[in-house]
């Protein structure tokens, strides 16, 4: 099954937030998922579609086709290091912050691969 992965690491942006957006375009047609992401209004939805635009340009550039036909058969985030931040309080006392990252992977799959799947 020919396949192509772009791979984003250390995004600085919690994976919950993240994930609402990999969920959403996961098994879509690439163009409908690009469409949706465009008109998102959410941070992740930027980041989302640059991850989608770099495995378009791998399948592309492996020679899988056009990318009208491509579907994306996977798409997941995962969490990525924390950091962690304090915030002063009031008495002396202090609150962790934590600043999450995120890796997120999406992989698309050829037309050929799509109708064998049917």
């Amino acid at each position: 099954m020919a396949e192509a992965k772009a791979i984003l690491r250390y995004v600085r942006m919690a994976p919950r937030k993240v994930r609402v957006m990999a969920d959403m375009i996961r098994g879509q047609q690439v163009p409908k998922a690009l469409a949706m992401l465009k008109y998102t209004p959410r941070a992740a939805a930027q980041v989302v579609e640059k991850v989608l635009r770099s495995a378009v340009a791998n399948a592309e550039q492996k020679e899988m086709g056009d990318s009208e036909g491509m579907w994306i058969s996977e798409a997941y985030v995962n969490g990525g290091p924390i950091l962690k931040r304090f915030r002063s309080r009031s008495m002396g006392r202090a609150n962790s912050i934590h600043k999450r990252t995120s890796h997120i992977t999406i992989i698309v799959t050829a037309p050929e691969a799509a109708a064998a799947r049917k």
